[in-house]
């Protein structure tokens, strides 16, 4: 089944396109990974999946549920607010920077969102919260603000805090892109746990050997359009495309 299903997905900001008809599905289990370019659209295309931006035309469809559809006459409508809130629960976001709330301590930048968004008790966020925390490798932190933090720690909270959400499709935007080198094996290994696992996931990455190592499926995004896809033997060890190959020679594999 697929989770997620993005259909001629266009997207323009100030008359220059970004988004040139893109269209990918992401199925149940699946590390999906965006490759690409500074500028190529990856981050764009991650921001219309999550509805931080709107599309201009296309279709978004979670879980057999539209999101967004193009009508008749060409216009963008989404659902309405009642069906898009539900929809939004079906996946979580993990930020490039953190986005932790500086004022809140570990804990409570975890349990904040399943108190006052999904409504569960405080005792039960709070379980929830530390089984997680256990599971980042963070269980003494959780009265810990996040300024206390290595780049890294902030990091796992926000992937806890993404997960403690149960979404169906976890989404990363670049998620080691604001850490050191030294700090960026610990975020890889845990997203690689989580692959394990078979968290539906769907990677904006630089990290070619990871991207290699974790994916299931690879898109290789270039000025707007899905220049190459496969797996990863496909896209990454054995590229057909040009640009696909010229790209990768940036990167030791």
């Amino acid at each position: 089944m697929n989770l997620l299903e993005m259909n001629h997905i266009k997207k323009s900001f100030d008359g220059v396109s970004v988004l040139k008809d893109v269209s990918l599905s992401v199925k149940e289990g699946q590390v999906l990974s965006i490759i690409g370019s500074s500028g190529s659209g990856k981050s764009t295309l991650l921001r219309c999946a999550t509805m931080l931006e709107t599309i201009d035309s296309g279709e978004i469809i979670y879980m057999g549920e539209k999101a967004a559809y193009t009508d008749d006459k060409g216009k963008c409508v989404y659902a309405p607010p009642r069906e898009l809130k539900k929809i939004k629960n079906y996946f979580g976001l993990v930020f490039q920077n953190f986005n932790l709330f500086p004022h809140y301590s570990v804990i409570k930048n975890i349990t904040d969102p399943l108190i006052n968004v999904q409504k569960k008790d405080k005792e039960e966020a709070m379980e929830i919260g530390r089984k997680l925390l256990e599971k980042m490798g963070l269980p003494d932190k959780e009265n810990a603000y996040p300024f206390q933090l290595s780049g890294g720690q902030q990091q796992r909270v926000s992937i806890a805090r993404a997960l403690a959400l149960n979404p169906a499709v976890l989404f990363f935007d670049e998620p080691t892109s604001a850490l050191d080198p030294e700090l960026t094996g610990e975020i890889l290994k845990v997203i690689k746990d989580l692959a394990a696992e078979k968290m539906t996931m769907v990677i904006v990455t630089h990290e070619m050997s990871f991207a290699r190592d974790v994916s299931d499926y690879i898109i290789f995004l270039d000025k707007g359009v899905i220049e190459e896809e496969g797996t990863p033997d496909e896209v990454i060890n054995n590229p057909r495309n040009e640009r696909t190959r010229a790209f990768l020679s940036r990167f030791e594999n």
